[in-house]
């Protein structure tokens, strides 16, 4: 009987263990399981800040570790659509707004986020890019605004003001030249995707145009269009843009600008902390091109939310993904981030120092448009819309170019 006993004791341990391991087994949420995640994007110059912030996401979750993996913007879309589709090698990652979050979604790339604890810590109307069909698949994390950055301390010795329409647009950027500066510093990389949209906030018809032109709506040849190219060739033929600007990389405009050879960086505020670090006495603001006369103007300047944080649907550790995510939401850890990377972010109660964030955050209060080109949401009409910009600084007319990019969008809908 005694024997019996102790057998039947052991069997109840056992059991209990099996029970507690058939439980958890697999689940990310684990206690006693680790865990490795795989988080990717392409900020590479952000890696220290989120090394801190992993230390201690660790630090709290002992059994969550937690590995980053960085690639090239130009080339991330190819480089994670594999890992996602197969559900290797990513758990939560970064996308951009506009046609790369709409391909990565219609391939189910991206597991539904309904946790409202998570979701109740951004700005509600700030996270719209990452949502579809009234679900959301992802929290865009920073607040850009895609217009140049421009050295205050030019402005004021030269006794100028931020222009409120084309004319002094063309006449400030005039002033500058003669006084012996780079009215624009224009990156052949990253500028034209950019400074596109600036230049034809106050132009297209509607805040959708250049999606209704994927739609067959309208067409890039229309005057509005037309225009646009038309007054970003007239800044490039008058020599406001440095020379062999299509050449001049990201990195090198943004270090003339620091060095204020130029007046203006045709990039955004995502630049100000870089110039900052190499310049720290320059004082920076931000401004938009005003392309029409100044009572036909609807908006002040861009924004975008963008760095549109998700968790892989064939992720196995999802549980995991989430709360690393919702530790990435926490403000004192959002705020973390942001003073050291220089973004703005769309999550809540985050608080800011720099004078750069400061002078940023200024622009929340301004009437501001969703960057244009996310609203495409083909990457081929995208690509067809920057090159136009490519083709104008090339010496093609504005006519020429924006015919070349029809022909793409229309070879686009025949697919």
């Amino acid at each position: 009987m005694k024997k019996l006993l102790i057998l039947l004791a052991m069997l109840t341990v056992i059991i209990a263990g099996c029970g507690k391991n058939s439980s958890t087994s697999g689940d990310s949420s684990d206690s006693s399981k680790k865990v490795t995640l795989n988080f990717t994007h392409w900020r590479g110059e952000d890696t220290k800040a989120f090394d801190s912030i992993i230390e201690q996401f660790e630090k709290k979750n002992p059994n969550i570790h937690v590995e980053m993996t960085v690639f090239p913007s130009d080339s991330y879309q190819s480089q994670i659509q594999g890992s996602l589709l197969s559900g290797e090698g990513i758990d939560v990652f970064a996308s951009f707004p506009g046609s790369q979050f709409e391909t990565i979604r219609k391939a189910n790339g991206f597991a539904k986020l309904d946790d409202q604890n998570l979701l109740s810590k951004f700005d509600e109307k700030l996270i719209q890019a990452g949502k579809a069909d009234n679900t959301q698949y992802a929290l865009p994390y920073q607040l850009v605004y895609n217009i140049p950055v421009y050295n205050k301390g030019i402005f004021e010795k030269l006794n100028l003001d931020v222009p409120k329409d084309w004319n002094s647009f063309l006449k400030t950027s005039e002033t500058l030249k003669k006084n012996g500066y780079t009215p624009i510093l224009f990156s052949g990389d990253v500028s034209p995707s950019q400074f596109i949209n600036p230049m034809i906030m106050n132009n297209e018809p509607t805040n959708n145009a250049l999606h209704e032109v994927e739609t067959g709506k309208r067409k890039l040849t229309d005057e509005w269009f037309i225009k646009t190219l038309s007054q970003i060739k007239e800044l490039n033929d008058k020599g406001y843009f440095q020379k062999d600007a299509l050449g001049t990389k990201k990195e090198s405009a943004a270090a003339l600008f620091a060095q204020e050879k130029g007046a203006m960086l045709a990039q955004g505020s995502y630049m100000m902390a870089t110039v900052k670090q190499q310049n720290p006495k320059i004082d920076q603001g931000l401004l938009a091109p005003i392309t029409v006369d100044q009572d036909k103007a609807k908006y002040e300047g861009v924004h975008t939310t963008t760095f549109l944080l998700g968790v892989a649907e064939k992720s196995k550790h999802k549980e995991a993904a989430k709360k690393f995510l919702t530790f990435l939401a926490d403000p004192k850890i959002s705020s973390e981030y942001a003073n050291a990377t220089g973004q703005l972010l769309t999550v809540k109660d985050v608080k800011y120092n720099s004078p750069e964030l400061k002078e940023s955050a200024k622009w929340k209060d301004k009437k501001t448009v969703f960057q244009p080109r996310f609203t495409i949401l083909n990457e081929r009409v995208s690509k067809a819309v920057e090159t136009s910009v490519q083709d104008v600084l090339s010496g093609m007319s504005a006519k020429k170019a924006a015919e070349k990019a029809q022909g793409e969008v229309e070879r686009v809908a025949k697919n």
